[in-house]
């Protein structure tokens, strides 16, 4: 309640030189997550300014995502700067569909992207950085990032190495390099809907396989690959999506050696790797026939665009980036060399750190709220997987909570094989705070506990 903003001479209005000074002040941990603000009068007294500019300076703040107005109890510091409730799709007051990371204070991206601009520009300039470079990343590039991949992976080596905008486009070059129209890829019964859209737009055929509580069954591996002569097994053994499940070190031994004995090429979908860095992925086991695609979209931003897919050899290293080049032509040099700076100068983990300890905290809200619910997780995943009353259709309970301004995915998005499960999932990390999280999964679960045939009143 004490904060008094150390205004600079700026040319322009006051109100504008009150937000840099909030702005400055939280990214340098003067103010704090849930801090509160002095009321409006309190500052334009203690300033010696008219009322009306501390208002507009509130205002600029809160529409900035610096700040949370909470009626009848003042403005206080944002704990994240998620984007704003506009940005939303028209109806829907909080995305619970859009698996985002959360975009917590700490983890100060906003400054960090700031003060790296600045420090590319000071240090070598833009202009290499606008135009046209390698397909699969520079060298330099790749070689940062695969010192920084090492500790988890420990096979990484630049070589081998091939930087791509985001898992999408590594996806589409995947299947470009390793099939051909008509092949089988092996995959989970419930999968990631941005792989089923690239296999369908490639005319591969998926086939879902049965998985158990310790992840895909080896034994159902094998039986499929009898009955259907697959090239490839397409997998995300860590906090899946959408089960939040992650595989055990011995199935993960099970699985790989089904793949080699098998003869098939794994294509591993690391997106939430760095969340859970201890887990190994299953390519360590098999790098001679695997593809490992690890996203920094879930645990910094997706805006970044940057994956890096660890290839078997030099070879497929180069078959892919010529795949990337016909797919996207190049990952985005700027947000490139700004995350290969994170990578060395300690930001990337620091970034990673405050996410995942704000999707573990937006966790145990998770399982407050839906104590009693039939539901999986992953402590420090952005996602639960909940199981729907049977009274409910999918489709009626996921139209039900839009209405009430709520948008969820429902497992028909995921299902390879026509047969879902009856549950949605539900993203934890679009919420613009942790209260507004709260609210909308308290508004989830009255719809839980509500009759189904509540929803057809019209």
């Amino acid at each position: 309640m004490d904060w008094s903003p150390t205004l600079d001479a700026v040319d322009g209005p006051v109100y504008e030189g009150i937000v840099e000074a909030l702005d400055r002040d939280i990214s340098s941990g003067r103010l704090h997550r849930g801090q509160r603000l002095p009321t409006h009068r309190a500052l334009a007294r203690t300033l010696g300014i008219d009322l009306t500019t501390v208002t507009r300076a509130y205002n600029e703040a809160r529409r900035r995502g610096l700040t949370d107005a909470r009626v009848g109890q003042g403005t206080f510091v944002a704990e994240s700067r998620a984007r704003p409730a506009g940005q939303a799709a028209a109806g829907i007051a909080v995305d619970l569909s859009m698996n985002l990371p959360p975009s917590p204070l700490e983890a100060d991206l906003e400054g960090r992207i700031m003060r790296g601009l600045a420090a590319l520009q000071r240090d070598h300039g833009f202009s290499d950085l606008l135009s046209y470079q390698q397909a699969g990343g520079s060298t330099v590039d790749r070689g940062i990032a695969a010192d920084w991949l090492r500790r988890r992976v420990r096979h990484s080596e630049a070589g081998r190495l091939v930087i791509s905008p985001g898992t999408q486009s590594a996806l589409m070059a995947l299947l470009l390099s390793v099939t051909r129209p008509g092949d089988v890829v092996l995959t989970d019964r419930l999968t990631y809907p941005g792989f089923k859209s690239a296999a369908a737009s490639l005319g591969v055929r998926l086939v879902g396989v049965t998985s158990d509580d310790g992840g895909m069954d080896p034994s159902a591996l094998a039986e499929a690959c009898h009955m259907h002569s697959p090239k490839a097994v397409y997998l995300l053994p860590t906090i899946h999506n959408p089960t939040t499940q992650t595989i055990g070190q011995a199935r993960r031994e099970q699985l790989a050696a089904a793949i080699r004995r098998h003869d098939l090429v794994l294509i591993e979908d690391d997106a939430y790797g760095n969340l859970e860095p201890k887990v190994q992925p299953i390519a360590t086991l098999i790098p001679e026939r695997s593809y490992l695609a690890m996203t920094l979209s879930k645990c910094m931003a997706p805006g970044l665009r940057v994956a890096h897919v660890l290839t078997p050899d030099r070879a497929a290293a180069s078959v892919l980036s010529n795949a990337l080049r016909t797919v996207s032509q190049m990952p985005v040099p700027l947000t490139v060399a700004l995350v290969s700076r994170w990578m060395a100068d300690g930001s990337a983990d620091a970034i990673i750190s405050a996410v995942a300890a704000e999707a573990a905290a937006r966790q145990k809200l998770a399982a407050r709220a839906l104590s009693g619910q039939s539901y999986l997780a992953h402590p420090k995943g952005h996602h639960v997987w909940l199981r729907l009353p049977a009274a409910w259709t999918r489709a009626e309970f996921a139209a039900h909570v839009q209405r009430q301004g709520l948008a969820v995915v429902t497992s028909d998005s995921f299902s390879v094989d026509g047969e879902p499960e009856h549950a949605i999932r539900i993203a934890l990390g679009a919420a613009r705070n942790r209260s507004e999280l709260v609210a909308a999964l308290d508004v989830l679960v009255v719809a839980l506990k509500s009759p189904a045939y509540a929803s057809r009143i019209v």
